[in-house]
């Protein structure tokens, strides 16, 4: 039985998130520059069996396609060809980060910490991931 990864894409920077081979829990993986993305999957892949991967879909409270929305797309068409056969999920990935935000406040984290954009990147993959998973 396989992992799944989530993925809450930016254009500087990607939050990551994989569940456990039950697929009952997300944990925050790591946060990667955009431009490193396919290198580290490909190497997460080499180590990791996963059979899905969920990649946030960023969209405007009325619907409508944020500035990234292409972006995620195109990405999502990249990751259909690099791991064929494996599964490529869109989720909505509204109020994300600000759910991050919120989580990490009520983590009791400081001010300066609540202010490292790399931990609210891989919160959202993981709130996402855990959003596919039916548990939030």
């Amino acid at each position: 039985m396989g992992k799944v990864v989530a993925i809450d894409f930016g254009l500087k920077r990607t939050g990551l998130a994989i569940t456990d081979e039950s697929k009952m829990i997300a944990f925050g993986l790591e946060t990667v520059e955009s431009k490193k993305l396919m290198d580290y999957l490909i190497t997460l892949f080499k180590a990791e069996k996963i059979d899905t991967i969920v990649l946030g879909e960023p969209k405007r409270m009325d619907g409508s396609d944020a500035h990234v929305t292409q972006n995620v797309y195109l990405l999502k068409e990249a990751l259909e060809k690099q791991f064929p056969g494996v599964p490529v999920v869109l989720q909505d990935e509204r109020f994300t980060s600000k759910m991050a935000f919120n989580t990490m406040i009520e983590g009791g984290l400081k001010k300066k910490q609540r202010q490292n954009k790399a931990m609210i990147d891989k919160i959202s993959a993981t709130i996402i991931l855990q959003e596919y998973l039916g548990g939030y």
